[in-house]
Order: structure tokens, then C-alpha cells, then sequence
């Protein structure tokens, strides 16, 4: 589905991408793990166009992307953190959104997705400006925005962050479903426990670099951990001897 090939960015003298190769399979759940500046932000930025890399191919469907940043109608990101224009209200937002993803024939380009706003019961709150809902509403919202049009490739940050447990659960169900129906989910977060329950496959970035590719399987057999915290633990825990060797 998406691809890096010899990947590289530099901010200053730190290299945070150190020529990555990655290849995300298509209709699974891949969690990008790793310790805090690894480089996790900076690959999925990279993707998103939000970042360009000084070196290296970022491929889409096999196809190297392209300035204009068409692919990116067919992807889906629910970042950590959520900009909304506070003055809008949901249903504007929600609009909004639907007017900037319509194609060039003035119909929009893909259906929509509405499940969440259910399953997170916002109908009430989607009148009122965004300034004036919770953190958690928003970040239901944000939620909403990346499922919302059905795209190929989700990029889920930390995407259970603020949500109480029942819309967690909800949104993690929706992802199961999303992989079901054989989308892409590349998620990434600091509770590993949620990304045990979800993920097919485990990248583990460690200074710029995929230190770890495959199947969560492949990584219990790797590390001799079945519990997804303790696989990452010590690969990290190997990294650190490999460094100070």
C-alpha cells in the first residue's frame, strides 16, 4: 500500500530519518513503535506530504506519489492532537471537509463513513462551536474526520488518546472493521497493551531506522516475549547494549 525506499530528513545536524526502508502490507493493522525520537513523526509526515524528505521514494500502490498530492484523497489521518478552527461547529467542519474532498466533476469523490458520529453519540455536540466541546469530543471528532471518507490507507497518532474507555472501544472496533474490509491501518502509540489487541505487524524504529519488520508473531518468536510491552521493552533494552558496545 505505502512504501519508503532509502528515506532520509535532517533538521540541523540531527538526521531523524537515516535512509528508511519500509513496506507497509496492504488490509493489515501495522503499529509503528519505538523509543521518542526514533522518528515516528517524521515518517508519518513524510507520507502525508506534511514533510519532504532530503532523500529517498516514498511509494503509493507502487507508484512513486507525486507533488500534486492526489493520493492523499484516499487517505484517512486522525492526528494526536486535532486543529480545528475553534469558531466552526462540527457539522460545519464535517462540511467543510466534504467540500475540499470533492472531485473535479463537483461530486464528492468517495462515501461517507458517518458510524462514529453514532457509536460516539456527538449528535448533540455537533451544533456548538468547537471551542466550546471537551477535549474529548474532539478528539471524537477528529476520529470521525479520518474514517469519514472511506479511504484505502488510514494513519492513526496516538488515536485513543483523551477518549474514555466505551468510545475507545468503539474506535478500535471501527479499525478491526476497517481491516476487515481490507484497508490499510498504520497506527502508532505509547500504550502498548491497545496496540497488542489491534495489530497484525510491528515496525520498530530506532534512531531513523526500521531495527525490527514483520508480524507480531515474528516479534514474540524474535524476543521470546508473547506480550507485546515486553517484546518492545527488550528490543529497546538490546538496542541500548548495541550503542553503548
Amino acid at each position: 500500500m505505502i512504501e519508503t525506499r532509502g528515506l532520509r530528513k535532517r533538521y540541523g545536524r540531527v538526521e531523524v530519518l537515516r535512509g528508511l526502508d519500509l513496506a507497509v502490507r496492504p488490509g493489515r493493522v501495522t503499529a509503528v513503535v519505538g523509543p521518542n525520537s526514533a522518528g515516528k513523526t517524521t515518517l508519518i509526515k513524510s507520507m502525508l506530504g506534511l514533510v519532504h524528505p532530503d532523500a529517498g521514494t516514498i511509494l503509493f500502490d507502487g507508484r512513486p506519489v507525486r507533488p500534486d498530492g492526489r493520493y492523499r484523497a484516499r487517505v484517512g489521518y486522525m492526528p494526536q492532537v486535532a486543529r480545528f478552527p475553534d469558531n466552526l461547529t462540527g457539522t460545519e467542519l464535517v462540511e467543510m471537509l466534504g467540500e475540499l474532498r470533492r472531485d473535479g466533476d463537483g461530486a464528492v469523490a468517495r462515501p461517507r463513513d458517518e458510524e462514529l458520529l453514532d457509536r460516539f453519540d456527538l449528535a448533540p455536540h455537533l451544533q456548538k462551536p468547537l471551542r466550546a466541546l471537551s477535549g474529548g469530543t474532539r478528539q471524537k471528532i477528529n476520529a470521525v474526520l479520518a474514517f469519514l471518507f472511506t479511504p484505502d490507507l488510514l494513519i492513526l497518532d496516538e488515536p485513543t488518546s483523551g477518549l474514555d474507555p466505551v468510545s475507545s472501544g468503539a474506535l478500535k472496533d471501527k479499525v478491526r472493521a476497517a481491516r476487515d474490509a481490507g484497508r490499510t491501518v498504520l497506527v502508532t502509540s505509547h500504550v502498548l497493551s491497545e496496540l497488542e489487541e489491534l495489530a497484525d505487524d510491528v515496525v520498530f524504529l530506532v534512531e531513523g531506522v526500521a531495527a525490527f519488520v514483520g508480524s507480531a508473531a515474528e516479534l514474540a518468536s524474535e524476543t521470546g516475549e508473547a506480550r507485546l510491552e515486553r517484546a518492545v521493552a527488550k528490543m529497546m533494552l538490546r538496542q541500548s547494549l548495541r550503542i553503548v558496545a
